[in-house]
């Protein structure tokens, strides 16, 4: 037996010394790797780089950087929040609803953003570019349009309103630019161009917004309300919407053009509402749709003319039932000073392009014969 046994432990030894040699190298290798890794001075004198002199901003840099240092102040941050109910203890609590973008009108602390901001809202606070906020009164708001007018109330002056521009006039391929507080990041700037003119946009209320300025400049949750501005600084439209499949900024953004602005604030001021022009007929949208597809033409299908109204006192004939419920068309109204009208919330949009007491000429269709109508247009509900 310890003849048998002297190898083993011989072997054994053997192992672990082999074993040991092996660790011992890996170890050394490892040591090895970890001091490359270590940044050794190679007793070089090392200094900052010379600076390449900018040399002087090109001229549509300082023009864009202008812009933005001349409407920054007059462009404010909303916070807006609401009062919800405990099921439990019933009791009312206040809790932030969200934020949005908007801008100083005039010097008498008006200020105008988007309804859909302050939707839903119990209280809003204004926040000027010097970082004050002011506790902020609604005086007004047009839901047709996603136009809404705040007021706030401060003893300092104003930062001066935004120049007005114009936006029946824009072009296609135009510079624009955007300013708000997209994710509430404040006072941010993006730009672009015109992408689109005249675009129609139904919102989740169901309300459709015509008319609206498509542009790619960046747009984003929180511009809302925020102005977008010409390459002269002139306000030409209010930030309302985007198209994002994601929620994220994809390119497509709309805004409310200035002319319609121009024409609501001051209504939304003066009298807390917006007066619309119509005409005075009985209208639907699905029952338009539907006759419409029946009778294969394009227009507005006039379904009811109340005695006294402007319509009737044009002429305008409603739609007529027979003894067996067969129903006849009366006047379909096709155009508006000449421009088509397809659909029920595009005559209200040719409509608003005009005021209570204007006079203007339909394009009316009635048994298969067309002819021109003056209609002298009446305070809306």
């Amino acid at each position: 037996m310890p003849i048998n046994s002297a190898p083993g432990k011989s072997t054994a030894v053997l192992t672990r010394r082999l074993r040991a040699v092996l660790y011992g190298a890996i170890s050394l290798a490892l040591i090895g790797m970890l001091l490359n890794l270590i940044p050794h001075a190679d007793g070089a004198t090392a200094r900052p780089r010379a600076v390449t002199p900018r040399g002087p901003l090109a001229a549509d840099e300082k023009a864009t950087i202008r812009l933005f240092e001349n409407s920054r102040n007059s462009v404010v941050y909303i916070t807006t929040r609401a009062q919800v109910r405990d099921f439990w203890s019933r009791d009312i609590f206040s809790v932030p609803r969200g934020t949005g973008s908007g801008f100083i009108w005039d010097e008498s602390g008006h200020v105008v953003t988007n309804y859909h901001v302050i939707e839903n809202a119990s209280e809003a606070t204004v926040r000027l570019a010097n970082g004050k906020d002011y506790p902020a009164t609604l005086v007004g708001a047009s839901q047709l349009h996603d136009i809404a007018v705040l007021k706030i109330k401060i003893s300092q002056k104003f930062s001066p309103p935004l120049p007005i521009g114009t936006s029946h006039d824009l072009k296609v391929g135009q510079d624009v630019y955007a300013i708000g507080n997209p994710f509430g990041l404040d006072w941010t700037l993006t730009n672009g161009i015109v992408s689109a003119l005249d675009r129609s946009l139904t919102e989740e209320n169901g309300n459709t917004v015509e008319h609206l300025i498509q542009t790619n400049a960046a747009i984003n949750p929180g511009n809302s309300g925020g102005p977008l501005l010409d390459s002269a600084g002139r306000l030409i439209g209010i930030n309302t919407a985007i198209y994002s499949p994601s929620g994220a900024n994809a390119g497509i953004g709309f805004a409310v053009p200035v002319d319609t602005v121009n024409r609501v604030v001051p209504q939304l001021i003066s009298h807390g509402k917006y007066t619309r022009p119509v005409i005075g007929i009985g209208i639907d949208q699905d029952i338009n749709q539907r006759m419409t597809a029946i009778l294969q033409i394009k227009g507005v299908v006039v379904l009811r003319v109340p005695p006294g109204s402007a319509a009737a006192a044009a002429g305008l004939e409603g739609v007529a039932t027979t003894q067996d419920g067969t129903i006849i068309p009366g006047d379909i109204i096709t155009a508006i000073e000449g421009k088509p009208v397809n659909s029920v919330s595009e005559l209200a949009a040719r409509l608003d392009d005009f005021r209570v007491g204007d006079s203007v000429s339909l394009t009316v269709m009635r048994e298969g014969k067309r002819r021109k109508v003056q209609v002298v247009l009446q305070a809306g509900e």
